[in-house]
């Protein structure tokens, strides 16, 4: 299995928190791959079955409850060439500031809404981490994506078991 991250930053939070991800979590997966959404489409999601990949999504979120500049391209591609995406199995990792109460944490929730939308399947919660809490994103989003990666890889082992 892989472990694909696909970044949506600002600011490099969200990156940091992805590098963090593939070095605490290496243990894991064969292989992590940390990819910038920068320049992506839906069709990024196209080798997920031969790659036998899972996506993590990692998004800060920008603005008035946007997603960051450099994802805007994928996020707006999954509303204007929407295709179904039911081979495509997900987790998000939303970044924001519990100040902004209206919006919080909303990049990493929009990307989820569309893409259960097209079909894809979450694996879990969607996990939020607030700015104003005083921790740091990228020891706990690694924290909370080896426990999200274990319950992967039991549905995982599962799913290949009974088939």
């Amino acid at each position: 299995m892989k472990l694909k991250i696909l970044v949506g930053t600002m600011t490099s939070t969200a990156d940091y928190v992805a590098q963090a991800i593939q070095m605490d979590c290496a243990d894991l997966v064969p292989e992590i791959e940390v990819q910038l959404m920068d320049g992506l489409s839906i069709s990024t999601f196209d080798a997920a079955p031969e790659e036998d990949a899972i996506y993590l999504i990692c998004s800060s979120t920008y603005g008035q409850g946007d997603v960051p500049d450099n994802a805007r391209m994928l996020y707006d591609s999954l509303d204007s060439e929407p295709r179904f995406l039911g081979h495509v199995r997900y987790g998000v990792i939303a970044l924001g500031d519990r100040t902004y109460l209206q919006t919080f944490c909303f990049g990493g929730k929009k990307f989820d809404e569309r893409l259960q939308g097209l079909g894809a399947q979450r694996i879990g919660e969607v996990w939020c981490h607030d700015a104003s809490s005083g921790t740091l994103p990228e020891t706990e989003g690694a924290e909370w994506c080896r426990q999200w990666l274990t319950t992967v890889l039991a549905s995982t082992d599962h799913t290949e078991t009974t088939t």
